[in-house]
């Protein structure tokens, strides 16, 4: 379980709702199929960039899979929008200027940049099944391999 009690492998994922490129989303909604939910720091940056070409680049086997993905910072639905059109990214990004859900899902962190620590997103992947229930989760992520790791437990399911 993790350190604020909120998720945890084998039980019911926390529901919530954000605006996103595709209108609001919801995990409710998405109930009957597998949801993958990945976290990012921000829209634009390299690592975040190549983050979302590679589950764009799976993303037929994903759906094959009856799996939906969708990505999630604190960045605003409009900078969410051009940096989906720009990567031509096929899932909806959500966004979560509050930064609600992802300590929801425990995800603001201490992190360090040029020396100086501060509050941020940490690159994390949850997979949820098709009834609602957190299977896997990834934390502290590479990016390299990892949309295929995801993908290999999406198949195991």
């Amino acid at each position: 379980m993790s350190k604020a009690g909120k998720i945890a492998i084998g039980r019911k994922a926390p529901d919530f709702t954000l605006d996103g490129t595709g209108d609001e989303w919801s995990l409710e909604a998405a109930a009957g199929r597998n949801v993958v939910m990945y976290f990012y720091p921000r829209d634009n940056t390299p690592g975040c960039t190549q983050e979302g070409e590679s589950f764009t680049e799976h993303f037929p086997q994903f759906k094959k899979a009856r799996t939906t993905i969708v990505g999630v910072s604190a960045d605003t639905v409009a900078s969410h929008e051009k940096f989906k059109a720009k990567m031509g990214f096929p899932f909806d990004l959500l966004s979560d200027p509050d930064q609600a859900v992802c300590k929801l899902y425990d995800v603001i962190q201490e992190k360090s940049m040029y020396g100086k620590k501060y509050m941020g997103i940490e690159r994390s992947t949850f997979l949820i099944d098709a009834q609602g229930v957190l299977r896997q989760e990834w934390r502290k992520v590479k990016v390299a391999g990892h949309a295929e790791a995801v993908l290999t437990a999406v198949q195991a399911l």
